[in-house]
């Protein structure tokens, strides 16, 4: 599933809960799913923002450092 739709997936789960019609075991479900999610789209996120500070390096010279970018490996 991608970023996007993982974000209107956990959306969804906040919406439903806010209602407060869940039973117990429903809602401990769906915390669950939207924990999983949101962990993800964390991750998603930091490496995105690693990306965008390699591709935005500049050396002391002043030129853009060019590198290849390798995401880490959990």
């Amino acid at each position: 599933m991608d970023f996007e739709k993982k974000l209107n997936r956990l959306e969804e789960i906040v919406q439903k809960m806010e209602k407060g019609e869940l039973s117990l075991e429903e809602s401990l479900t769906l915390f669950e799913e939207g924990v999983k999610l949101s962990r993800e789209c964390h991750t998603r996120l930091e490496e995105a923002e690693s990306k965008v500070k390699i591709l935005m390096s500049v050396g002391a010279d002043g030129k853009p450092i060019v590198s290849d970018f390798k995401a880490e490996e959990n």
